[in-house]
């Protein structure tokens, strides 16, 4: 099939997954070609059979703001009509679904059929899509897709409640690349790259988002300092956001600015991930939880808040530990029991890496898109 795929290009879990979706494709054959303002950052390095489109953004003093959403839908029909392709996969309701119900409509004035797929990432649904000025746009772009996938139960049942949506939505969970997220087989090779992070006797908790405040990057930093008064530990973030200021501030009021590491936006999270002990996870809100399954097909336990669809993901006490939003105390009481007790932290470790292997698997979910694209193409 030949594939558009639109998503968020920066560092979020939607754009991760619709990239790491189109590399999949790629792989299997398929011809992806990506429509968006920027490049996604993890296209670098394997991008063999994928094409990236940029969507030009016109500035006038006429617009307080650039229309976006008009300008990509024009580029998603400019490129479906150059390269023929067979459907659309836009990943985050807003404005992504609306673009790419204009080029539909506009292909279809040509007499060409254009179907497109919305995934549904959370965000889109809970926080964004709520806001009223434009819940009544994306409840009627989500109703007008030819297809729809959610990528939680959770989130099916939220959009169905908040938005009132009666057409079907398919689950499609998140997915890892279980040969590209895999811990180090060599313990003497993965204690010497520890090395560059901690002391040897030092344990490593790590966080990965884009530290938004759902991400509550500043609850990671208490977390850490608790451990740290009773354990040798440092702390690793790795990603950036608007929190970032004040986790840093915090780590320096706290005095443990010394053993908290902010490593920035990082293209190879899969080299970094097998190094930690621990990821620590204390979201407001989750849809999924893709670090958390990134981490597990590394081996790498998480402690995280019971919300939204992360326990569809972590087994509460065999492949990770969930908490109420915002209990810090137990969180770091659950790390410290974890560090401090070998055998559990093992058997968790090996708990996660085969719950990664058998339900989240780009090889086991993938062709699950594939086979649901095709039954848009045929209509059904």
């Amino acid at each position: 099939m030949r594939i558009g795929i639109t998503c968020y290009p920066t560092y979020g879990g939607s754009g991760v997954v619709a990239t790491e979706l189109g590399i999949e494709l790629a792989a299997l054959g398929h011809e992806v070609h990506f429509i968006s303002y920027s490049q996604p950052f993890r296209l670098t390095g394997r991008d063999e059979g994928i094409s990236y489109h940029e969507v030009p953004v016109s500035s006038y003093p006429l617009f307080e703001f650039p229309p976006y959403d008009l300008a990509l839908a024009s580029r998603m029909a400019e490129v479906a009509e150059f390269n023929d392709l067979d459907l659309l996969h836009v990943h985050y309701a807003i404005p992504h679904s609306v673009s790419a119900l204009l080029a539909r409509q506009m292909l279809a004035a040509k007499g060409r059929r254009l179907p497109f797929v919305t995934t549904l990432h959370g965000t889109d649904i809970t926080l964004v899509g709520l806001d009223r000025s434009y819940l009544p746009i994306t409840r009627y772009a989500i109703q007008e897709s030819d297809g729809v996938t959610s990528i939680s139960h959770y989130l099916k049942e939220k959009t169905v409640q908040d938005f009132g949506v009666t057409r079907g939505i398919e689950v499609i969970e998140n997915f890892v690349n279980c040969d590209v997220y895999m811990p180090i087989k060599d313990d003497a090779a993965r204690a010497a790259a520890r090395l560059r992070l901690a002391g040897q006797d030092e344990a490593i908790l790590m966080h990965l988002s884009n530290f938004r405040p759902v991400k509550r990057v500043v609850d990671v930093v208490r977390i850490f300092a608790q451990v740290v008064r009773e354990l040798p530990a440092q702390l690793v973030l790795v990603g950036d956001g608007p929190d970032r200021s004040a986790a840093e501030w915090l780590a320096h009021d706290l005095g443990i600015q010394a053993k908290v590491h902010f490593l920035g936006k990082l293209d190879r999270v899969h080299e970094m991930l097998p190094l930690a002990d621990i990821l620590l996870m204390p979201s407001e809100l989750e849809s999924f939880g893709l670090a958390a399954l990134e981490a597990m097909a590394c081996k790498v336990p998480s402690i995280a808040t019971r919300v939204g669809g992360v326990p569809e993901l972590i087994d509460d006490g065999l492949t990770g530990l969930l908490f109420p939003v915002g209990d810090i105390d137990a969180m770091a009481l659950g790390a410290l029991g974890l560090l401090k007790d070998r055998a559990r932290m093992e058997a968790m470790r090996e708990a996660g890496r085969k719950t990664a292997q058998k339900r989240f698997c780009s090889s086991l979910v993938v062709p699950h898109y594939v086979r649901y694209y095709e039954s848009v193409l045929n209509g059904r």
